[in-house]
């Protein structure tokens, strides 16, 4: 249990460093008074920093263990949610939500590696699927938190609110036993080496970049919903913030039917259903044309239900092609999905007429290339078996 924990922990620092912000994203828009696209670039600052410094952070863990790598990037996202907490500008914001994202970086990373550690097979699917059900908190109830707190104090409580939570992960980290007995060895061109090693792997590099692509409508709603709803549907940053804690139920419920199901389903059948909702609901979302917050929030449910449900299952195939220099597979892994968000995030906060009808269209795209390759490899695999 307290392993569970600890796993969710660190993998709801980018949830929570993303979406307790976003009903302050408005308000800092009129504070400064900058264009929307330009508060959306603190989201993409974080994340993009964040995508990098997984591919950093993930070989160094293989190199000289999880824990001094992991009590680094928390000590760094502490320092960087205090500075976004004291920022006056947008400039300064932007310097601070990099550093932020940079110390995300190894705590989301290495929880992947620490689920390969600790746990196998159907186990660790099932872990997966936990730490699924408890991240969907975050996003449920972040941007409400958020939403609370400037109705009764400043933005800048959002951070220090979260500087806050990676103490508690802290002191979590300080208790963990290095899980760690085989090191790799080298400097910088042994650590280029192991992505030589981890890229070489084909069904691992093939698998893990088409399932990023999954998460294109999850990141372009994370990206433009305050967009959507606050500016498009006039809501408050409140009755915004039950809206977005009820898509994140989606999430949650989702990744709990894994736990419930994910011993008696077949994987594939999971992927295959799941792939097919998010196409469905995509499908859907174009239909209705996002003329009211129901026609917008209902596909969205469904399409994060759905990543929620396949979510341990994808982490756990791609985690079974590799059998060494796990940080560098997990780092690489969370690298692409959440790149993949970024470029998301940052096209949907582009000018256009009908947001929620790009995100039909991410939806569309981001269910049928995975979905592609999970038929192509297996029509493969049949004439070379």
């Amino acid at each position: 249990m307290p392993n569970l924990i600890l796993l969710s922990l660190l993998a709801a620092f980018p949830p929570l460093a993303i979406d307790m912000y976003l009903p302050a994203m408005p308000t800092l828009q009129l504070l400064w008074g900058v264009p929307f696209g330009v508060i959306n670039l603190s989201l993409v600052v974080f994340i993009v920093t964040f995508s990098v410094c997984l591919l950093i952070h993930g070989p160094l863990s293989d190199r000289f263990g999880r824990r001094p790598i992991l009590i680094y990037g928390i000590l760094l996202f502490i320092l960087g949610s205090l500075l976004c907490a004291a920022s006056d500008s947008i400039i300064i914001l932007l310097f601070s939500r990099a550093i932020q994202g940079a110390g995300a970086a190894a705590a989301a990373s290495l929880s992947l590696a620490l689920s390969k550690d600790l746990y196998e097979g159907v186990e660790r699917q099932k872990i997966l699927a936990y730490v699924g059900v408890i991240m969907a908190f975050c996003p449920m109830l972040a941007p409400t938190l958020g939403g609370i707190m400037l109705q009764f104090g400043s933005w800048q409580w959002i951070f220090i609110a979260q500087s806050v939570m990676a103490i508690v992960a802290l002191y979590g980290v300080l208790r963990l036993k290095e899980p760690m007995t085989e090191f790799t060895h080298g400097g910088v061109l042994a650590v280029a080496g192991r992505y030589v090693s981890v890229f070489k792997n084909g069904r691992f590099t093939v698998l893990a970049l088409a399932f990023a692509v999954m998460v294109l409508p999850h990141f372009g709603f994370i990206g433009g919903s305050a967009d959507i709803y606050i500016n498009g549907f006039g809501m408050s940053e409140q009755i915004f913030g039950l809206y977005f804690g009820a898509n994140a139920v989606g999430f949650m419920l989702g990744s709990f039917t894994c736990t419930r199901l994910g011993g008696s389903i077949k994987p594939m059948h999971i992927l295959y259903f799941s792939l097919c909702a998010i196409f469905g609901a995509g499908m859907l979302m174009l239909l209705l044309g996002g003329t009211s917050p129901l026609a917008v929030a209902i596909p969205m449910f469904c399409i994060t239900f759905s990543v929620g449900f396949s979510r341990p299952v994808s982490n756990s195939m791609i985690l079974d092609q590799v059998d060494s220099d796990v940080g560098a597979a997990s780092g690489v892994m969370t690298f692409e999905m959440f790149f993949v968000g970024a470029m998301s995030m940052e096209f949907i906060s582009l000018d256009w007429p009908n947001k929620p009808m790009v995100l039909g269209m991410l939806a569309l795209a981001g269910a049928a290339i995975p979905l592609t390759t999970l038929l192509v490899m297996r029509v493969v695999g049949r004439r070379t078996a």
